[in-house]
């Protein structure tokens, strides 16, 4: 296959000789792996997963974008999300030459009628109204629609006819069963799976079909194209994959470091593949690809899922949750949003598309999607009114970043959004249109409370801005996807992380310039493209987790020397207890949380004792096949340590909910929910004392507000949201430009003025705003000695 890509970046297939097709194996295409250096790029090899296939139909195209819901974007849309495609491999025709299009049978990648028939989008609507609720549920004759079409066995006798010599009495004996298969499945429950085997008809047309495909299986790959340009994206990206079917070839799919340019992989197998982004993992492609000779959309009888070492099969509670996810991340119409005047109806929308899975014995069961996932995750549901204001005031403000905003006068996304802790307002939002600010991502502030210090993820660049007014004051080029900033203790400096490279720069106070890179990984290692950052309050100590090596790098800031940490998969984010002798890493791919100490043993073992590290499983009470049988957590992003010691929260996106751990124990003691795309959190001073977590969530317009500790005994298993607040602009709120659309949206990092932290507290300026912070707040490690 190759695919020649015009001005409007749509790809077209030729067929090239079988000649040109050997000479092509093996060979790969130059890319360019992002470097620590601002504005540099290295040429590279990219990792060839299988040698190419030069033959065959059209191949699918992803380009990878800024812009908010399709940032895998393949130019179509199923449903409402730009994200999926949809391919049916394509079958050799029986004594064609392998060179020859005219002797392939089917097209691979589809688009308009053909990807209509096979994800039956002109079903969508009629089915995403259906309301499916147990003995309630609609039959598939209730749906009114062609059942034979709605479960592609039009399809599947159209392939089969494509196949079969003429004359075959096979072909007769299919056009019976495909009849008495609608007649038996119209009376059965569209929300319920369909067991092939143990239904009468079902069971012999899976025989038939399986038995005509293992006469002739010469089933042809997918192409799949991942494109990385400038004119859609400011910075690279990576097209890892994260799921695919047990046995492809090729697979799993990855890059040695962030691209940008152009990878291509084949897709071997009939089954569901899912990619994303290490630099911005909700970024997220899919595609299914489909035997046409089978009933439904094939998933693939085992799926490997890039976690855990997961090889579960397709008809798993794993696989549904990471689905139910992808829908909603993708598809800006699933996003939740909340109202502070009324309660609110979300009904997230899948595809009516049919999927072919199989169970742990081996079954295969038919879904549908849209009807099976509504009874499933138990949609419609109620979004309660918010606007509830904590009753104790908080101290100063709470800055976050409403990263999905869009706006009249730029073109990238986001905004950087205040909260007064005093109000709960949302007093000032700045998007920066002079600068076109690029999906701001992570901020924090100076000693001296003057400037709001602001990432931007999908650029290199580090924008400071003055706190009082909203101005920019100037902007400095840092190098690829920086993710978080913090500020040194000691010398105010910032040490900002490269998410889309291998390093971590020291930028001087104020931004003027940059003093220094600060590496987390060695040469003959793999980019580590580390993200959320901590530092110790003593200013000794930076902890990164790096992303793309699966460890930590625990740095000593003064030498400018470190070491690597263990970690779980996929670390993302981190927080220090405020002592700095103990680390804490999220492990978003992992589903767990790793404690490592940063000298001494400081981590605490189920049985009391001290060790360098811990693992705490999130996982105790799920089982990825059947299911929960008790409180779980996945894909965990921010995670913080009370500034008091008194508790620890990570913010969990698959779960949509946050694990509370005592950092005295090392223990979960507690659980509590938030929304779709739980993602920041950090703690502020509550006044009179103790402490309020903040709580962001990328797709809900709400913030939500934690006391960690309401009774003040140290104790964080009464953990308690005290109020949730909608992150809208209204007409109060101070702006430099209007949000056009997803106004409150995008929430991620998230930072208070007061710092409350050790090590920073102390240097926060005196005024009447912090002249409010108790004197332990004020020392939150030595108050004994001090208060």
């Amino acid at each position: 296959m190759l695919t020649f890509k015009g001005r409007h970046g749509m790809g077209r297939s030729v067929a090239v000789s079988s000649a040109l097709a050997l000479s092509m194996i093996g060979v790969a295409q130059a890319g360019a792996v992002a470097s620590d250096t601002p504005a540099a790029a290295v040429p590279v090899a990219a990792p060839m997963a299988a040698p190419p296939v030069a033959f065959g139909p059209q191949a699918a195209l992803f380009t990878l974008k800024d812009s908010q819901g399709n940032w895998f974007d393949t130019g179509t849309d199923i449903s409402g999300t730009r994200s999926l495609a949809a391919a049916v491999m394509p079958t050799a025709n029986p004594g064609g030459l392998l060179g020859d299009t005219a002797s392939v049978i089917g097209q691979g990648a589809l688009s308009g009628a053909d990807l209509n028939n096979m994800m039956n989008l002109d079903m969508a609507e009629k089915i995403h109204n259906v309301q499916a609720s147990g003995a309630a549920s609609p039959t598939y004759a209730d749906l009114g629609v062609d059942i034979a079409k709605l479960l592609n066995l039009d399809t599947v006798r159209s392939t089969a006819a494509s196949l079969l010599p003429v004359g075959d009495t096979r072909l007769g004996e299919l056009d019976s069963l495909i009849s008495q298969f609608v007649a038996e499945v119209s009376t059965s429950p569209a929300d319920k799976p369909l067991n092939m085997l143990t239904s009468p008809s079902g069971s012999k047309l899976m025989a038939l079909t399986k038995g005509i495909r293992a006469a002739d299986a010469s089933l042809l790959p997918v192409t799949i194209n991942f494109d990385v340009n400038e004119a859609e994206t400011e910075t690279s990206h990576f097209a890892s994959a994260i799921i695919w079917p047990d046995g492809a070839e090729g697979m799993p799919f990855d890059q040695a470091g962030a691209f940008i340019g152009s990878r291509t992989v084949q897709l071997t197998k009939p089954g569901l593949y899912a990619f994303a982004c290490k630099v911005h993992p909700y970024m997220l492609g899919a595609v299914a690809v489909d035997d046409p000779l089978t009933p439904g959309v094939d998933f693939g009888s085992d799926l490997r899922i890039k976690s855990r070492g997961m090889n579960v099969p397709s008809y798993s509670d794993i696989v549904f949750q990471l689905v139910q996810k992808f829908f909603v991340i993708t598809n800006p119409g699933n996003w939740q949003h909340f109202s502070d005047s009324s309660d609110t109806e979300w009904n997230p929308g899948f595809a009516p598309a049919p999927l072919l899975t199989f169970d742990q014995s081996g079954a295969p069961q038919l879904i549908m999607l849209e009807t099976f996932m509504k009874d499933k995750f138990s949609y419609p549901t109620t979004l309660k009114q918010v606007g509830q204001k904590p009753a104790t005031p908080g101290v100063g403000q709470v800055w976050f970043d409403t990263q999905m905003e869009r706006y009249a006068g730029k073109t990238k996304s986001g905004a950087a959004t205040m909260l007064n802790a005093e109000t709960w307002s949302i007093d000032r939002k700045i998007a920066a249109p002079e600068i076109n600010m690029n999906n701001p991502h992570n901020m924090w502030t100076d000693k001296n409370e003057k400037y709001i210090y602001q990432t931007e993820w999908f650029s290199n660049m580090l924008d400071v801005f003055d706190r009082q007014t909203g101005k920019l004051v100037r902007r400095i080029e840092v190098g690829p996807g920086p993710t978080h900033v913090m500020t040194r203790t000691d010398t105010d400096q910032m040490h900002v992380a490269l998410g889309g490279g291998g390093a971590v720069m020291e930028v001087a106070p104020g931004a003027t310039r940059i003093d220094r890179r600060l590496a987390v990984s060695s040469p003959d290692e793999l980019i580590a493209h580390p993200h959320a950052h901590w530092m110790s309050g003593n200013a000794k100590w930076m902890a990164t987790p790096n992303v793309n090596l699966y460890n930590a790098s625990l740095v000593n800031i003064k030498k400018g020397t470190f070491v690597h940490k263990p970690t779980g998969e996929f670390p993302i984010a981190t927080g220090m207890n405020p002592t700095g002798s103990k680390t804490y890493m999220a492990d978003f791919l992992g589903a767990s949380i790793s404690c490592f100490s940063n000298e001494k043993a400081a981590c605490i073992a189920d049985d009391g004792s001290k060790v360098d590290y811990k693992k705490i499983d999130l996982w105790n009470e799920y089982d990825p096949i059947s299911g929960a049988s008790g409180n779980f957590g996945g894909l965990g992003i921010q995670i913080a340590v009370a500034p008091d010691n008194s508790g620890i929260i990570n913010a969990n996106t698959l779960t949509s909910n946050l694990t509370i751990l005592d950092p005295k124990t090392d223990k979960i003691v507690a659980w509590l929910p938030c929304h779709a795309g739980c993602h920041g959190v950090n703690f502020g001073a509550k006044k009179g004392g103790g402490y309020y977590a903040y709580i962001t969530s990328k797709f809900a317009n709400v913030i939500d507000v934690i006391d960690i500790d309401p009774n003040g005994d140290g104790n964080p298993s009464d953990a308690a949201i005290v109020g949730s607040l909608l992150t809208d602009s209204t007409s109060a709120t101070a702006m430099d430009d209007s949000v056009t659309e997803f106004n409150g949206f995008g929430g991620q990092g998230v930072m208070t003025v007061p710092l409350a932290y050790e090590g920073w507290v102390q240097n926060a300026p005196k005024n009447a705003t912090n002249n409010q912070l108790t004197c332990k707040q004020r020392n939150p490690v030595k108050f004994k000695s001090k208060c």
